[in-house]
């Protein structure tokens, strides 16, 4: 009898233990703005995309996302380019893979359509089918494609600085 009130007491003790704890981990992570992705965040904790994808951007009627430095989330990114008109790659020697890159995506009148930085060698984007020119740049290399979004499919753009 004596040995289960005292298994009690001990479960009410870690019990209160955990609630304590995690409570205060809360706290901390308010007062230290460490309070996981929102629909802001460009982050992937906390997204509402699932999978593992960054957070999805929007620009006009463009919608966008970049990203893969971890693993996750460039198997996530790798898996979701057929869902995606437009994929882009950007990487350098060894296939290395870069980011920061300055990314600007003109239509066929050269009209600006997007203007974004990819977080990550991988960066897709949701655009109307049609003739588009992207603009890439990577420290003060630049580099420009034509690409042409077919109405069913997809395209592709692989961009490589040579950076040594």
């Amino acid at each position: 009898m004596k040995t289960q009130r005292n298994q009690r007491r001990i479960v009410a003790a870690a019990v209160c233990a955990a609630l304590t704890l995690g409570l205060a981990g809360g706290a901390y992570a308010q007062a230290s703005d460490v309070t996981g992705g929102t629909t802001t965040d460009e982050s992937s904790a906390g997204n509402a995309n699932g999978s593992g994808l960054p957070q999805i951007q929007h620009q006009g009627d463009v919608s966008f996302v970049s990203g893969g430095v971890g693993l996750d989330e460039s198997k996530a990114l790798q898996h979701a380019q057929s869902e995606w008109p437009l994929s882009m790659r950007f990487t350098g020697p060894g296939s290395d893979f870069l980011a920061d890159i300055h990314v600007r995506i003109v239509d066929a009148h050269d009209g600006n359509v997007l203007t974004a930085t990819s977080r990550g060698p991988y960066m897709l984007v949701r655009l109307r089918p049609g003739r588009y020119t992207v603009h890439a740049q990577y420290k003060d290399n630049d580099q420009t494609k034509a690409v042409t979004i077919p109405a069913k499919g997809t395209a592709k753009a692989a961009f490589y600085w040579n950076t040594q």
